[in-house]
């Protein structure tokens, strides 16, 4: 099991410093990241949080999940890897659209 761990159903309201000092209770957090909207800078209402080591991490699914924190009861899990994803803008053609193959053609009449 990993140390990384992803929290879920978490309120707007929540800020990372409430996440730290929840799991603080459980051990040492490496690393807390609340996921926030790019654009509007909100809470997406999920984040990761690093616990130092594996029995920690353990402990804070066992104790925390499903406890309820600014009104919604918290989802915890071991997180999974990132998958790669190809790169935002590159998308593969989708069929369609103007071929460069020149060919037949209609003739005019036939007289």
């Amino acid at each position: 099991m990993g140390t990384n761990l992803y929290v879920g159903n978490i309120s707007f309201n929540t800020m990372e410093n409430d996440l730290n000092e929840l799991f603080a209770q459980c051990g040492t957090v490496a690393r807390c990241n609340l996921i926030a909207d790019k654009y509007t800078g909100r809470s997406r209402g999920f984040a990761f949080v690093e616990m130092s080591t594996e029995e920690e991490a353990q402990a804070a699914i066992e104790k925390l999940n499903g406890k309820e924190l600014d009104g919604r009861a918290l989802r915890i899990n071991e997180a999974r890897p990132r998958e790669d994803r190809p790169p935002a803008g590159r998308r593969p053609p989708r069929g369609g659209g103007y071929d460069d193959r020149r060919g037949g053609g209609g003739g005019g009449r036939d007289w």
